[in-house]
């Protein structure tokens, strides 16, 4: 199994360096890549601890991000590495101020496992997620370099938990200790023999409620709301949008709308603008402190985290498409969140609607009914404001549980 295994790896590089004359995000993942071996090569822990930290893309780091920063308050002489499989995270973090260093995860090969380890000689490794690779564990775990699976989350699809999972299972058995989001994780594990494990959550909660903490006021948003009740509509596509701006041009509430939409490129927020009939002002132009504006469009990135805090409602993006975005980044300010019918796969959101927090629509007509049960009812918007904000606050803690075996 760990020959065809080592096939697959070696196909899987090969059909992405095929692709990247084509595709800019291959392109990246083998640029990014050269001449990877020297460059880690210079990784120099000295007399330091050093805990490698591994996530696949942002929104693993983003579920890492507090322990990395728990563990450099409290032990601030030990060095971070971080690595990154794909460019969406990468190509973003790469400046990211908490780890001192910063690289694309070689391809998974024996010989790209042992050079690495044997490099960088870590005193413990963190996975994020869902990163299995074999190589890397088997190393880390023929040298008995303590490992940790964080944030981790068990579905009966997977490999492991399949007659021919073998390869899988054995990899689980390479962890010191994994920290698990769910009971339906802990009932999996247990049922292939697996016990190391604790069940404390998902660090999310913990990463969005230290945003939440220090979130800071964006003079542009707080002159264009000019004291007004806001609806938050975040990391939306078209299907989103075109069913919020038919809602829009139609309110006459004194609500007023701010969309950050998930692609900010020229052609879309033209789009956007064209679409919508209420006078709309662009984040990044001039005319952003207008207070007399229905809708504010945020055409730049970094900012949705910190905006959800002006909102009385939120909309979550992506629920007509793949699936949603991150919801808890609202729900922390106790507000209600509201998404499309694609959310099965996202725990948190399930949790939410079930709890209160949160409302999925499948259409238009849906949409409208409960926007303007929301805006116009007050008492129902705060009461399942609250149960957002309950239901996020009941859920931290993970990252001190991790803490307890990283120091």
């Amino acid at each position: 199994m760990a020959f065809l295994y080592n096939i697959g790896i070696r196909t899987y590089t090969l059909a992405i360096r095929l692709a990247s004359p084509f595709n800019e995000k291959a392109a990246l993942w083998i640029k990014g890549r050269k001449n990877i071996q020297k460059k880690i090569s210079t990784v120099n822990k000295g007399s330091h601890r050093l805990v490698w930290f591994h996530a696949a893309s942002l929104g693993e780091f983003e579920q890492g991000r507090p322990v990395m920063e728990a563990l450099k308050k409290e032990q601030p002489d030990t060095r971070i590495l971080l690595t990154f499989f794909s460019p969406s995270g990468y190509e973003i973090r790469k400046n990211y101020a908490g780890a001192d260093y910063i690289y694309y995860l070689p391809a998974d090969t024996p010989r790209n496992a042992r050079h690495f380890i044997e490099s960088v000689q870590p005193d413990a490794a963190v996975f994020v997620k869902y990163e299995y690779w074999y190589n890397y564990l088997n190393q880390l775990n023929k040298r008995h370099i303590p490992t940790y699976l964080i944030s981790a989350i068990f579905r009966k699809e997977q490999p492991f938990f399949k007659t021919w999972g073998g390869l899988h299972r054995k990899m689980l058995h390479f962890f010191t200790r994994m920290f698990i989001q769910d009971e339906e994780s802990a009932r999996l594990l247990s049922s292939i023999g697996i016990q190391a494990f604790e069940q404390t959550g998902d660090t999310r909660f913990d990463r969005v409620k230290q945003i939440a903490d220090t979130a800071q006021d964006i003079d542009k948003v707080t002159h264009f709301l000019n004291g007004a009740p806001a609806v938050v509509c975040g990391s939306t596509w078209p299907p989103d949008e075109e069913l919020l701006l038919d809602y829009i041009n139609r309110d006459n509430t004194n609500f007023k709308w701010i969309i950050a939409p998930h692609e900010i490129g020229e052609n879309h927020i033209r789009t956007i603008l064209g679409k919508c009939q209420k006078k709309v002002i662009r984040y990044t132009q001039d005319e952003a402190g207008e207070t007399d504006a229905k809708v504010l469009i945020i055409d730049c990135i970094g900012l949705l985290s910190s905006i959800y805090r002006y909102g009385k409602i939120a909309y979550i993006g992506g629920g007509f498409g793949v699936g949603i975005h991150n919801t808890l980044e609202a729900a922390v300010y106790g507000i209600p969140v509201i998404f499309g019918p694609r959310y099965q796969k996202f725990n948190e959101a399930v949790t939410l609607i079930q709890q209160g927090g949160a409302f999925s629509i499948h259409n238009k007509t849906e949409l409208d009914e409960l926007l303007d049960s929301l805006l116009q009812d007050q008492a129902i918007t705060e009461t399942a404001g609250r149960q957002a904000l309950a239901y996020v606050n009941s859920q931290l803690g993970a990252t001190a549980i991790i803490m307890k075996y990283l120091v």
